[in-house]
């Protein structure tokens, strides 16, 4: 028995000829959250297509939930939920008669209990008559979670669930997600948001088609071999100007009227910043650099290639 509810090497997956995966090898460990990153188009929603047999690769083996990935996709159909970027569900039916629907395609034990019980979880039940279409967007959100999960799928594949949702939304979303990795599902969701990433057990970061960096938030940070350092107020106006000059400084970002500086050649930024400390005294200090900082950093780097 493996210890993997995702294990595939070297998928390959082509466009009209363009590339869409490269030889993507990826593990996500059983009960894990495991967050996917990396810009629209990086290959992210294919690979989730394929591991839950909704699109053949091109090349590659794997196992997800134990069945092959090429031999046994309606077998792993009936083990996972799969939420889709966009809410597709039928607008025109009620929450209630949606989940009737998904109850009748995947024909789950008592299905009448299951619709009770994951109405009840999501607190659905004041709204279950209510039209699809007249939902906002959190609600859709929790209406498509609903779908997915009212079978009780050992493996859950979000791909992008929180996209256009307020903040109170997004994390009452991310809530059930841990809720449900407790009771052993294992998930794997793309986001946009630095701060879900970071929740994550584990994260991959995909560039067109290949993986560039995977593992915890810090082994990350790690990998990046970056470098930041914080500049504090007060500082002289043309210090800025200063900084964007010299190229040591990969990144200059705001954070309020702190300014942080990013980049790769450690002892070079830091000879930099004690020579504008000469010119402008400068309060500064050394910091870890984020998944953010990171993002940026992979997206300049490869994007340039």
């Amino acid at each position: 028995m493996t210890n993997f509810a995702i294990d595939v090497k070297n998928l390959k997956k082509y466009f009209g000829g363009k590339k869409a995966l490269n030889d993507l090898s990826l593990s996500v460990k059983k009960g894990s959250v495991y967050g996917f990153l990396g810009p629209n188009g990086s290959g992210k929603t294919t690979t989730m297509r394929i591991i839950c047999g909704l699109m053949t690769p091109d090349g590659g083996t794997g196992t997800c939930l134990g069945f092959d990935i090429l031999k046994d996709t309606t077998e792993i159909k009936r083990h996972i939920g799969y939420m889709p970027q966009r809410f597709s569900l039928y607008e025109e039916l009620t929450i209630l008669e949606n989940l009737k629907l998904t109850a009748s395609i995947y024909a789950p034990h008592n299905p009448q209990q299951c619709i009770k019980d994951t109405l009840e979880w999501l607190e659905l039940g004041d709204r279950q008559h209510q039209q699809s279409s007249t939902l906002s967007g959190g609600w859709k959100q929790r209406l498509s979670l609903a779908s997915a999960i009212l079978h009780k799928p050992k493996l859950l594949l979000l791909d992008e669930p929180t996209a256009g949702v307020d903040p109170v939304a997004r994390r009452l979303f991310w809530n059930y997600i841990f809720d449900l990795a407790e009771q052993d599902v294992t998930v794997l969701v793309s986001t946009h948001y630095m701060d879900e990433a970071s929740r994550c057990s584990e994260i991959a970061y995909l560039f067109y088609g290949d993986i560039l960096m995977k593992g915890t938030t810090q082994n990350i940070i790690k990998q990046s071999k970056l470098y930041s350092y914080a500049i504090y107020p007060p500082y002289p106006k043309e210090l800025e100007a200063d900084l964007s000059k010299n190229k040591v400084f990969e990144q200059i970002a705001h954070f309020g009227k702190t300014i942080h500086v990013i980049g790769t050649q450690e002892q070079l930024m830091h000879k930099a910043l004690e020579t504008l400390n000469r010119k402008h005294t400068i309060n500064y200090a050394e910091i870890n650099p984020d998944l953010e900082d990171i993002f940026v950093h992979i997206t300049q780097k490869w994007g340039g290639q």
